[in-house]
């Protein structure tokens, strides 16, 4: 896009500054209107033009914005803004490439720009660049403490990066300065659920309720709340005020399918968890929770079907072991029935195993040749040469993603899990705390943990998981890991207060 002359002041700067005022009420409409008159009576559309692209892509109106947003130029004034905004258009249908290229556009014309470097940040942890994500958000911060949308992305970060308490600064933070903004105010009200503040979180639902009638996100927060609560006649209702606004939203489905276990919809939750599982076939909870449910349905033939390959798995766990062994004596099978049941009743640590992959080796093999730095092509491949006992192999794959994507904690991941099954424990653990660095989530912390108590240091352990239970008091994954590392002592009155927290969560009480 070429750009022609600077727009001059006048009548263009009086609709720049009337649309701005619009979209700082979030009022994309009436922005639209104002720049479009603006156009009508003889203000050149060039000038205008990044602006009115901003308005259009704010009402979700993403073809429209294209069209505007190619078939012309920007004006000298107006380029660092149309080609944010442009990016911003390219980073909402996913294409991280074309977004990364309208960034550097906009880079060289306003590299002092906050927003710039919000979006840039986003668009970075889009595509798995964690630690460049936060050194842009944190750059964005540096240049304009005031911007409540810098201030936010970065706590959301932190939320990722060292938990959900130290999150909440930020967002309060950033709600001082723009109060009203739903956006802002969700994220920080699901912040306040997952660390149990359900009266404030329930005082700021019904803020956004109030600033954005049709936001469909303290509706599903709060049958969240009661869920969480048992209360699941009532959840239900509130989660189908909804409508259809969060049905493909994988959090809702799992919640959709959850409540109607409970109410007894069996064949409906089995319907939800295969959705989700559809959608995310790794999805370890939701495969538990479907073949619960086809469990209770009675129906032995799809769980065997299903889950069988699973219960094969040498790390399959005893929940799912035992579902498909009474399958198998359901179906007129006792001798495989025998063997998962007694495998089921065996208790205790079990070595890690790599994950079953969706292909044969040699097709693996090409995709990874094809583009042998993305983790979508390096991780199956990876596991499927430790399945094949090629270690070696495994770790050049695991290097290579992890040389390549340095601030990526999934890559860190991955090359922690190969050392580890390579009997490297300590190495393991020094590629599983970059990863930590990095973006400490419940993965994270249950590699963390097992290396850990590989080595022998229960305590630091136990020390690793209370500290990551104290950002994320919600965490049931931290709660049974330090039950487990508790069993043999730990403060008495801690281990009393955990049990009961397991308890009411319906986990029974793991200290003993």
């Amino acid at each position: 896009m070429a750009a022609p002359a600077s727009a001059g002041g006048g009548p263009i700067e009086a609709a720049r500054a009337a649309a701005a005022k619009a979209l700082a009420k979030r009022d994309a409409i009436a922005a639209e209107v104002i720049l479009r008159q603006a156009v009508k009576a003889g203000a050149p559309l060039d000038a205008l033009r990044a602006q009115l692209g901003e308005a259009l892509l704010r009402q979700g109106e993403r073809g429209e914005a294209r069209k505007l947003l190619v078939q012309g130029a920007f004006t000298p004034d107006s380029a660092g803004l149309g080609w944010r905004v442009r990016g911003q258009l390219e980073l909402s249908e996913g294409n991280l490439g074309g977004a990364a290229q309208a960034f550097d556009r906009a880079l060289a014309i306003t590299p002092n720009d906050a927003d710039l470097w919000t979006e840039i940040a986003s668009l970075r942890f889009s595509g798995g660049e964690q630690a460049q994500a936060v050194a842009a958000a944190d750059h964005a911060v540096q240049l304009d403490p005031r911007n409540p949308r810098a201030l936010a992305l970065r706590g959301m970060l932190i939320r990722e990066q060292y938990g959900l308490v130290a999150a909440l600064p930020w967002f309060e933070a950033a709600l001082r300065l723009q109060p009203d903004d739903p956006g802002l105010l969700g994220e920080y009200a699901a912040t306040l659920g997952d660390i149990g503040e359900y009266r404030a979180m329930l005082i700021v639902c019904r803020k956004i309720i109030d600033v954005d009638p049709k936001n469909p996100r303290p509706l599903y927060l709060q049958a969240v709340l009661a869920a969480r609560a048992g209360e699941t006649d009532l959840a239900r209702a509130i989660l189908l005020r909804t409508g259809t606004a969060m049905r493909n939203v994988p959090a809702a489905i799992l919640l959709t399918g959850v409540l109607e276990y409970r109410a007894g919809n069996v064949n409906v939750a089995v319907e939800q968890f295969d959705r989700l599982v559809r959608l995310q076939p790794e999805n370890a909870q939701a495969r538990r929770l479907l073949a619960r449910a086809l469990d209770r349905m009675g129906d032995a033939r799809q769980v065997v079907a299903r889950f069988d390959a699973d219960a094969q798995a040498p790390d399959a766990a005893p929940y799912l072991l035992d579902i498909v062994g009474r399958s198998w004596s359901r179906l007129g099978q006792p001798a495989r029935a025998k063997a998962l049941l007694a495998r089921a009743a065996v208790h205790g640590a079990r070595p890690p195993q790599p994950l079953r992959t969706d292909a044969p080796l040699p097709v693996l093999a090409q995709r990874y040749a094809d583009a042998p730095r993305f983790a979508v092509n390096a991780v199956p491949y990876a596991r499927a040469l430790l399945a094949a006992g090629r270690k070696d192999e495994a770790q050049d794959v695991a290097d290579t993603l992890r040389d390549a994507n340095p601030g990526a904690s999934e890559a860190w991941l991955l090359s922690g899990d190969v050392l580890m099954m390579q009997g490297r424990t300590a190495d393991a653990l020094d590629d599983y705390q970059s990863a930590a660095a990095i973006r400490f989530t419940e993965p994270v912390l249950r590699r963390m943990d097992a290396a850990l108590r590989a080595l022998g240091r229960r305590q630091d352990a136990n020390g690793m998981t209370s500290r990551y239970l104290a950002q994320n008091p919600s965490s049931l994954a931290a709660m049974k890991l330090l039950a487990a590392g508790w069993r043999d002592g730990g403060p008495a009155d801690a281990r009393a207060a955990l049990a009961r927290a397991l308890e009411a969560r319906g986990q029974g009480t793991f200290i003993r």
